[in-house]
């Protein structure tokens, strides 16, 4: 990888007009270097596409990461819900080391009238569950990637994500720095408040690179409401720039995925304020 951090889309290049698993040529020729592959609405990427989009992306030096299902809850009340969502991961996992994704990003699931002590406790179960089923499918190139949610009513803050990822093999966090501002009703508005999260990353995880989405987001009481684009700061926050700056003065390797409806747009402005820094 060339750089210590590398950004990339969600999803297809907007200006693209291929299929999404051919996109990393593209990508490579604008100097992006990540591709967050997005099958948040159900997985339909067959095995000879994923190969492609592998072999084009070690080809074009762009690092791959998957969006899994959006309708994964892995602490659910009901059991058949929980029993859905192993597969739906392990299906993720399966079509992951097909396209060579480095990260399976996913949503744990929702508290649903729990104690978030018991919402953890029940997804634990759960992620013991999905390992064995990982183990019985022959999987070996895999990481699961627990997203920090951007509602309060999702299991998923960076307390939770820290401790689901200390807990297990195969699993690294995907911070997305958005969810943790729009969940603390814009916590993020300088450079040094990006401090507490990096000390509890430094503190109880041994991170290579870290896998992270931004996009600047509107917010209501519950939490996260809306994503905007890199232009509509200061009106909508968090500021890319603190967030580099943090990365870099504290030598993180890094992979952001932008998460705005510009994604690889706004990918591109994201770089270069990035080379601009350093």
């Amino acid at each position: 990888m060339k750089d210590k951090i590398i950004f990339g889309p969600a999803g297809k290049p907007l200006d693209y007009n291929g299929s999404a698993y051919t996109s990393s040529k593209y990508l490579s020729k604008q100097g992006l270097h990540a591709f967050e592959y997005q099958s948040s609405h159900g997985i339909r990427i067959g095995e000879k596409s994923a190969k492609i989009l592998k072999k084009q992306s070690e080809k074009e030096d762009v690092l791959i990461s998957m969006h899994g299902p959006y309708y994964i809850n892995m602490c659910s009340k009901e059991p058949e819900k929980i029993d859905a969502s192993i597969e739906r991961l392990v299906d993720s996992a399966r079509v992951g080391e097909w396209m060579g994704a480095y990260r399976l990003v996913f949503h744990p699931g929702f508290y649903s009238n729990q104690k978030p002590e018991k919402a953890l406790e029940i997804c634990e179960q759960s992620y013991k569950r999905l390992l064995e089923r990982c183990e019985e499918e022959g999987f070996e190139n895999y990481t699961f990637a627990p997203e920090t949610t951007g509602k309060k009513s999702q299991l998923g803050n960076l307390d939770e994500i820290i401790n689901m990822c200390q807990g297990f093999q195969h699993f690294e966090p995907t911070i997305d720095f958005a969810h943790v501002h729009a969940r603390g009703r814009g916590i993020l508005n300088k450079k040094e408040d990006y401090s507490c999260i990096f000390s509890k990353l430094e503190n109880g995880l041994d991170i290579k690179r870290l896998h992270c989405h931004f996009t600047t987001i509107e917010y209501t009481h519950n939490g996260e409401r809306k994503h905007h684009n890199l232009n509509e700061y200061p009106e909508y926050g968090p500021y890319i720039k603190d967030l580099l700056l943090n990365l870099i003065e504290n030598d993180w390797k890094a992979t952001i995925i932008c998460e705005t409806p510009l994604r690889d747009k706004d990918s591109m402005k994201m770089k270069q304020i990035y080379e601009s820094l350093i």
